[in-house]
């Protein structure tokens, strides 16, 4: 008999599901001959709406979860609002109830993703691969699952659970706004990051090849970026590929429309900025996930004025006949070193180590 925790998650994905079916088919049947963009937004919010209040409830109410809570809400609603999304562009019209249900529901993805998108996963389900592409597939699901293995659970357990929790203990012992066992902290927090989730998402990829399905690739060397901008495109990249689809191209093309400022650079600076609080937002309404994503935003609109700015510097170089800015091994290692080291930082302010550093007074004993 289903009882406590596990019957409530239940009950609360079968209540989701349910709510996201009306909202995603009272879109269709609308879209089919009208498209008005305030009953789009209205759809898109109720949407994100059993989200919202999942990530709203323990700020507003501490210790206390939303009822509606379960293992892996997030990531359906990434797929719901793009099926809406795309069916406000006129890209989706058509798909039947079973294939929206085996989307949604679709169970390696389920609780920690790749984000995918309907029209890709689908034509991936109605596709038979032939004897290569499955083999193809095979081999990469054996590698993956290899691979993963030894990044989940050899070097992220000696990472986070045999050296992390030393090193913070340290760190508050020591106290203060930062010291060297923080530093440590940092290094070794992100590192652990990326190989359990890294070595999670190679688990989804290799239990959807085993079902004839490509999942996208989330992880692509990310600590060998050059700039921010390359690490987003990286790092994570079905979630920041998804942002960058639903929210930052759609914020431009409407900050643009409406003319709100006279320049570009301003408005993919705003953009950016908006882009990557939201992403913050998401992943939780505390002031460290939205500093982390207020930071990622800021370091994207500086990513971008430097690159214009070094466009600029070579054309009046050129023009000047005056050799070009270097460009070859040695800077191309230093713009890895310092993308690499702002990363780390950025993933400090994201542990919200931070916080137990800074405000270890003020937080409730044990």
């Amino acid at each position: 008999m289903l009882t406590g925790e596990k019957s409530h998650q239940i009950f609360a994905l079968l209540f989701y599901i349910v709510w996201q079916i009306f909202c995603v088919y009272s879109y269709k049947f609308y879209r089919k001959s009208r498209d008005n963009k305030w009953i789009f937004y209205l759809h898109v919010f109720m949407s994100i709406l059993p989200l919202s209040l999942v990530k709203v409830t323990p700020a507003i109410w501490t210790n206390q979860q939303s009822l509606f809570g379960f293992l892996g809400i997030s990531y359906l609603t990434f797929r719901s609002v793009g099926m809406i999304m795309e069916m406000r562009d006129g890209v989706l019209t058509s798909f039947t109830f079973w294939e929206f249900i085996r989307f949604m529901l679709f169970m390696p993805t389920f609780s920690s993703g790749p984000i995918d998108r309907f029209r890709r996963f689908n034509d991936d389900y109605k596709k038979i691969p032939d004897r290569d592409e499955l083999l193809d597939m095979l081999e990469q699901s054996v590698h993956y699952i290899m691979l993963g293995f030894f990044y989940k659970f050899i070097l992220a357990q000696i990472l986070g659970t045999m050296i992390l929790p030393g090193l913070k203990e340290m760190a508050l012992q020591k106290g203060g706004w930062f010291n060297w066992p923080t530093l440590g902290v940092m290094y070794v927090y992100g590192l652990d990051l990326f190989f359990d989730f890294a070595g999670y998402s190679m688990f989804a990829i290799a239990i959807s090849n085993f079902m004839g399905i490509k999942s996208p690739t989330n992880f692509n060397q990310p600590f060998k970026s050059q700039d921010l901008k390359e690490f987003w495109n990286r790092w994570h990249m079905s979630l920041s590929f998804w942002f960058r689809d639903f929210v930052f191209m759609r914020l431009v093309k409407v900050l643009v429309k409406n003319k709100v400022f006279k320049n570009r650079n301003v408005t993919s600076s705003v953009a950016y900025i908006v882009n990557m609080l939201i992403m913050g937002f998401w992943h939780g309404v505390t002031w460290y996930y939205i500093t982390y994503g207020l930071f990622h935003g800021v370091g994207l609109v500086l990513n971008d004025a430097w690159l214009r700015k070094k466009k600029r510097l070579n054309k009046e170089r050129k023009a000047k006949h005056l050799s070009l800015l270097p460009e070859n091994g040695w800077t191309r290692a230093l713009g890895i070193v310092i993308t690499f080291n702002v990363v780390m930082l950025s993933f400090l302010i994201f542990s919200g180590f931070l916080n137990d550093l800074w405000f270890a007074d003020q937080l409730p004993k044990k």
